[in-house]
């Protein structure tokens, strides 16, 4: 099975310029916790990455403006994979980079879909174990080394 086969096809995408407001609007109009940033709406070439998590930790938490640009709290060039990566691969991603979610890039690095830990879940018919998902989940949530504070660009992901 492949990441196109589960992946959410033409996720929502922001720029780095779009505020954080912004942001979490679209997440919450498009019910995600997971919006690729793009260098601009015609190529959709992946910058970066801004999360729910994201938004609670390094704004909130940091007192970040809500009207401060995307592109400040950020995780910048996420690891992505390419359509036809097998689903092992995007699991393997997951589980190193203790992610949860992955964007999909084509041709030109434009941003196609986006996996999710629960695309992997609902994947059981595709053929992915729940063994398989236990494992991913149990890697992606096990204590990870202590993250560095300030503005994204300086830290881990915390997609």
């Amino acid at each position: 099975m492949k990441a196109q086969d589960i992946m959410t096809e033409n996720p929502v995408c922001c720029l780095p310029n779009d505020t954080i407001r912004e942001a979490a609007e679209l997440m919450r109009e498009h019910d995600c916790g997971c919006i690729p940033v793009v260098e601009d709406q015609l190529s959709k070439r992946i910058v970066g990455v801004v999360t729910d998590r994201d938004l609670a930790c390094r704004c909130l938490a940091e007192g970040v403006s809500p009207d401060a640009e995307v592109e400040t709290v950020m995780t910048p060039d996420p690891v992505c994979c390419a359509p036809e990566a097998d689903v092992k691969e995007v699991e393997r991603i997951m589980a190193e980079r203790q992610v949860r979610r992955v964007p999909v890039q084509g041709d030109e690095s434009r941003c196609v879909g986006i996996v999710a830990q629960a695309d992997l879940a609902l994947a059981e018919d595709h053929g992915v174990s729940d063994r398989e998902v236990g494992r991913v989940v149990e890697e992606i949530s096990r204590p990870a080394r202590p993250r560095e504070t300030g503005i994204a660009g300086r830290h881990a992901p915390l997609m």
